[in-house]
């Protein structure tokens, strides 16, 4: 087993070999993969990764193997016009649904309930088959990796109180879907 040393984003062109991989194994700390041509190559990053589909992983021995998102069932969004997809963005989102956007499309993994909901918004659903590579989110961190800081600080100054209250940044999850 070879063990991935390095991550060279869009450097799989001259790779040796590839991994083909859908979008939950390439969002991964720690795993083990198996390529192509039959070898073991393993992740593990101190924090979760973003692989992209085109993105090289250099190993030990110097080979480099390519990333190939492989293509997903998904759902092809579409609207009347930009306000309508606006409006069933902000229900995906208030769904957490992974949604990466293409344009005036917007892309979810294949689900016949959302679906409905969406017909139901206005919106057209359309069955397609490719890699799937969703938003990280607003504390998804960017580039590769998923991390971020919350080092910051506030200045009260006149703002009418004297500053004794949490300053608790990162998101919960603690409100219900209906």
């Amino acid at each position: 087993m070879q063990r991935i040393i390095t991550i060279i984003p869009g450097g799989g062109a001259a790779a040796d070999d590839v991994v083909e991989l859908d979008h939950d194994h390439r969002r991964r700390r720690r795993i083990v993969h198996a390529t192509r041509n039959g070898r073991t190559i393993l992740l593990d990053q101190p924090n979760v990764v973003h692989l992209r589909d085109g993105d090289g992983l250099q190993l030990e021995d110097g080979a480099v193997v390519a990333v190939q998102a492989t293509p997903e069932h998904l759902i092809a969004i579409g609207a009347p016009d930009i306000a309508a997809l606006v409006r069933i963005a902000w229900h995906l989102g208030n769904r957490h649904l992974p949604t990466q956007l293409a344009g005036e499309t917007l892309l979810i993994r294949a689900d016949h309930v959302i679906a409905h909901m969406v017909e139901g918004l206005g919106g057209t659903c359309r069955a397609v088959l490719a890699p799937f590579d969703p938003e990280g989110g607003a504390y998804a961190g960017g580039g590769h990796g998923d991390s971020h800081s919350n080092a910051h600080s506030h200045a009260h100054g006149d703002a009418g109180h004297d500053g004794a209250h949490d300053h608790h940044h990162h998101a919960h999850h603690n409100h219900a879907h209906g």
